[in-house]
C-alpha cells in the first residue's frame, strides 16, 4: 500500500539524516527517483520552490511527494513520517540532557556526525548543481551558456556580501532582482 510505503520511507529519511533539510535532499532524491515519484529535474524545481515558501525544506518536500502520490492523506502521512523521528529524538534529549550533556561519548558522536552532515549537504549541492548546469553531462558548451555565468557571478557576489556581513534579506532580494532581470531581459 502506497501510504505505508510513503510513511516508512520518510520515517527512514527523518531518522537517519542529521543536519536538516539540505542534508536530506540526497536521500529524498534517491528514494523519489527510485520509486518514480519525482524526476531529477522536478526535484531541483521543487527545491527552488520550497526555498521560497515558508516551512522547513524537508517537510515541504515530504508534503509535496505525499500529496502527489497519495493525495491529502499521503501528504499527512509523508509529513508525519519525516518529522516523527526528530520529534521523538528531541523529547528524549530534553528528558536526559542534564544527565548526558558532559558525556564524552555523546560529544564524540556529535563530533563524528559533523563531517557526515557536511558530506550530505555537499552531495545535495553537487547533485542539484549538476542537474541545473550540466543536465547533459559536463560539456564545453556548458561554460558558454549565459545562465552558467550569471549563476557564477551571483554566487561570487553573494559570497562576498555574506563575508562582509550584509543582511541576508538584502542578498536574497538582490539575487531575486538579478534573476528576474535575467529571466525577462535575456529570456532565460
Amino acid at each position: 500500500m502506497i501510504l505505508i510505503e510513503l510513511f516508512m520511507i520518510f520515517l527512514k529519511i527523518g531518522a537517519f539524516t542529521f543536519g536538516g533539510g539540505y542534508a536530506m535532499i540526497a536521500m529524498i532524491q534517491y528514494e523519489a527517483e527510485r520509486h518514480g515519484w519525482l524526476t531529477e529535474a522536478e526535484l531541483v524545481d521543487f527545491v527552488a520552490l520550497s526555498e521560497s515558501t515558508p516551512g522547513p525544506l524537508a517537510v515541504n518536500m515530504a508534503t509535496f511527494v505525499g500529496i502527489r502520490t497519495g493525495g491529502v492523506l499521503g501528504a499527512v502521512i509523508a509529513t508525519l513520517g519525516i518529522v516523527l523521528p526528530s520529534f521523538i529524538i528531541i523529547l528524549i534529549i530534553a528528558k536526559f540532557f542534564e544527565r548526558f550533556k558532559d558525556c564524552k561519548a555523546v560529544k564524540g558522536v556529535m563530533s563524528g556526525l559533523k563531517p557526515a552532515v557536511v558530506g550530505m549537504i555537499g552531495t545535495a549541492f553537487l547533485s542539484v548543481g549538476r542537474t541545473v548546469f550540466f543536465p547533459n553531462g559536463l560539456q564545453t558548451s556548458s561554460f558558454t551558456d549565459i545562465s552558467f555565468w550569471i549563476f557564477l557571478c551571483l554566487f561570487a557576489v553573494s559570497a562576498v556580501l555574506a563575508f562582509r556581513k550584509m543582511n541576508p534579506i538584502k542578498i536574497i532580494l538582490l539575487a531575486a532582482f538579478v534573476g528576474i532581470g535575467a529571466g525577462y531581459g535575456l529570456g532565460l
